[in-house]
């Protein structure tokens, strides 16, 4: 399944700063441990260039990666028609059948976060819930099998 291109604007800036922080800080910093390291003689052996010269492609790869995703994610802001209804960048509250209740963040691929419950619009949960109202009853296709979740509440952070 192909990654969606949304993001929040908190989700985007972060990935933004990461950017500059790689780029203006981070790699100059490296490059110059390199440069250091490199002046000490024998490459061979010399674990501080060969360990910076494998920080700097990782920090390479991610920069590219960054610049990349940067140019075609799609900020989405809240609006006042989503209200009501589960949308992007929604926080729901879902009850299983056995009565727990669990909050979740609908947000992008780049942002979601298991620890904070933020789950991805592309997960199957997230699929469900798109378009649905409180007192819904969505059914989820899970490893375990089928799941029916209960819309409790829903808001979104202006």
């Amino acid at each position: 399944m192909a990654k969606s291109n949304y993001i929040t604007r908190a989700g985007w800036n972060a990935l933004d700063q990461e950017l500059k922080y790689l780029w203006k800080e981070e790699r100059p910093r490296v490059t110059q441990a390199v440069s250091d390291a490199a002046a000490l003689g024998d490459r061979s052996e010399n674990a501080e260039y060969i360990y910076g010269k494998r920080r700097l492609r990782e920090i390479d790869r991610r920069v590219r990666f960054l610049t990349k995703r940067l140019e075609v994610l799609q900020i989405v802001d809240y609006h006042p028609r989503q209200e009501g209804k589960v949308f992007f960048g929604a926080w729901v509250t879902l009850e299983n059948e056995d009565g727990e209740q669990n909050r979740y963040r609908i947000v992008g691929c780049d942002e979601f976060d298991p620890t904070k419950n933020w789950i991805s619009i592309d997960s199957p949960v997230a699929r469900a819930l798109i378009g649905k109202q409180v007192d819904d009853e969505v059914s989820v296709a899970t490893p375990a099998g089928r799941v029916m979740l209960y819309i409790n509440e829903i808001w979104y952070e202006k």
